[in-house]
């Protein structure tokens, strides 16, 4: 049933790929001038949500291009997958609200929160819908990868801001020289 599908999903699971690799570049060359307690702060709010996103897009790619004996092993790994991207979805959420930097103003709950709530509900309808041999499926899995690909962009940019904003405020701690 996903045989159509396959360059979909090779090149959401690329992108998703090099976006992870690109998103470890941004933190190497972006983090220097950080703090040991905001780089802790700043990675658990605004990079591992955004490495789940990522990660989810690339998994997903992963089970659905795997050569298996029929969809339904495809359908249960994607199920679960979802169940576990939930889970951390509603961890992620009552971790946001203990930090207190992590002030999502506005409609910014939508691409940290909603956005990945909405595409794990789908993952989980469509590898149901997998096992079930439903005609929808195909097309309930495939807006997973747009999803996680658009709230993970939207992570990732508001990572770097983030940093940008922060690396100005951090001390200086290079010694004094004495004359």
């Amino acid at each position: 049933m996903l045989h159509e599908w396959n360059n979909l999903f090779s090149m959401t699971g690329a992108a998703g790929a090099q976006l992870i690799g690109l998103l470890f570049v941004v933190v190497t060359l972006g983090g220097t001038g950080l703090s040991a307690s905001q780089s802790v702060d700043g990675i658990r709010a605004f990079l591992t949500p955004t490495l789940v996103n990522f990660g989810g897009v690339l998994f997903q790619a992963v089970a659905v291009l795997a050569l298996w004996p029929s969809d339904r092993a495809t359908g249960l790994i994607l199920v679960v997958g979802g169940l576990a991207g939930l889970a951390y979805r509603i961890y992620g959420i009552r971790l946001e609200r203990k930090l207190d930097f992590v002030t999502l103003h506005g409609l910014d709950w939508i691409p940290y929160d909603a956005v990945p709530i909405l595409a794990n509900v789908s993952l989980i309808v469509g590898g149901a819908g997998l096992i079930t041999e439903k005609s929808f499926a195909p097309y309930a899995i495939a807006s997973v990868s747009a999803l996680l690909l658009i709230a993970g962009i939207y992570g990732a940019w508001d990572f770097t801001l983030w940093i940008i904003k922060n690396r100005d405020k951090t001390p200086n701690t290079t010694p004094l020289e004495d004359d």
